[in-house]
């Protein structure tokens, strides 16, 4: 190349602040609802903290029940109702028809025909990161409950499990489909381990 080439064969480039600049524009776009990421986890958590510090800081078994109760109502509510919408494009519900009987509804978001994903991938694995591990950390808290007898603690882990493994539930269903596509999945999956071997 000659150093006098026309001006239109010349691109303007910033050596130092396009990498800046696309390194912020890629950390911005991974996570698009900070706020629902965020509570996701807070009251998850907050209740996990409240549930092993309790003792240490006060001696009200009610107060402690109360707040725990009160932290996992709020994030069953936030969960099933805000961050699974927005953070993974799950839903689900329950609908009572003219009869009066009772239909679950599991949806899951249409993928939009340009191929560009409605969530991030950093929001999904924090969604489902929290949604399996916290009501896993419930289970063992059951199991110690159950083996110290500490029977007043019991009903509180108890409605842990139920209510976030509730969610888990429900999100697992949306994200795999119907009972007749888990079976029909786990089938192929098992003929194809099956023919592998």
């Amino acid at each position: 190349c000659s150093p006098l080439q026309d001006s239109d064969d010349i691109e303007d480039v910033s050596l130092f602040d396009a990498d800046d600049d696309l390194s912020r524009r890629s950390k911005k776009s991974k996570i698009r609802h900070p706020v629902a990421s965020f509570f996701h986890l807070f009251f998850r958590v907050s209740a996990i903290v409240v549930y092993l510090l309790c003792e240490l800081l006060t001696s009200s078994f009610i107060a402690c029940m109360v707040t725990i109760i009160l932290l996992l109502s709020c994030d069953f509510w936030a969960v099933k109702n805000v961050t699974g919408r927005l953070m993974v494009g799950l839903r689900w519900w329950n609908q009572v028809d003219d009869d009066g009987r009772s239909h679950w509804v599991f949806e899951a978001r249409k993928v939009p025909a340009q191929g560009s994903k409605a969530s991030s991938e950093a929001e999904a694995r924090i969604f489902w990161l929290g949604l399996i591990t916290c009501p896993m950390i419930w289970v063992i808290f059951a199991f110690s409950a159950l083996f110290s007898f500490k029977v007043k603690w019991l009903a509180v882990v108890v409605m842990g499990v139920v209510l976030q493994g509730a969610n888990l539930y429900g999100y697992i269903r949306c994200k795999v489909g119907s009972r007749k596509n888990l079976t029909s999945m786990a089938t192929n999956y098992l003929g194809k381990q099956f023919l592998r071997q």
